[in-house]
């Protein structure tokens, strides 16, 4: 049964970080692909905390912009890191410890920030982010309560 749990895991996995690999670097996000690049490094980067994430707040609270637009962007820059929480634990034990599964996830996607920003296939924004670390991280929590809660079951069964 373990097998097969994980190879189920193994086939999400892959299938999760081929998805992720589309949306992050193949999906048009319709920047300005005839500006030199370090004009577009310039326009299409933000370094102010909470700017990006303040801006959809209010467009949602005084209706200033669909509603969709901010809700996709929060929430699917949340939703976009939050099973790495879950595959990375249970594929690399090391990672199963707070700090060394938050310092990996700051190393993985500042660099994607980073290949977005210099391939032009998107834009390097602190908010992005902020909420991306925030998805990985409610990940990690899930799968540590899981975890959590399949020791206290084990540990009851003796």
């Amino acid at each position: 049964m373990k097998k097969i749990i994980r190879l189920i895991m193994g086939i999400s996995f892959l299938s999760y970080l081929g998805a992720l690999t589309v949306l992050l670097f193949f999906i048009s996000r319709g920047f300005w692909s005839d500006m030199p690049l370090m004009e577009y490094m310039k326009l299409s980067s933000n370094f102010v905390p909470f700017k990006t994430i303040n801006g959809y707040v209010l467009a949602i609270s005084n209706g200033s912009m669909n509603l969709i637009i901010p809700i996709k962007n929060l929430a699917g820059n949340v939703a976009a890191f939050l099973p790495m929480g879950i595959f990375l634990p249970y594929f690399i034990r090391t990672l199963n410890r707070l700090k060394s599964f938050a310092v990996a996830m700051t190393f993985m996607i500042l660099s994607v920030e980073i290949i977005q920003l210099v391939t032009g296939r998107g834009s390097l924004d602190i908010d992005d982010f902020i909420l991306n670390i925030i998805g990985a991280l409610i990940g990690f929590g899930l799968w540590k309560a899981m975890t959590a809660r399949k020791i206290m079951k084990n540990a009851v069964n003796i």
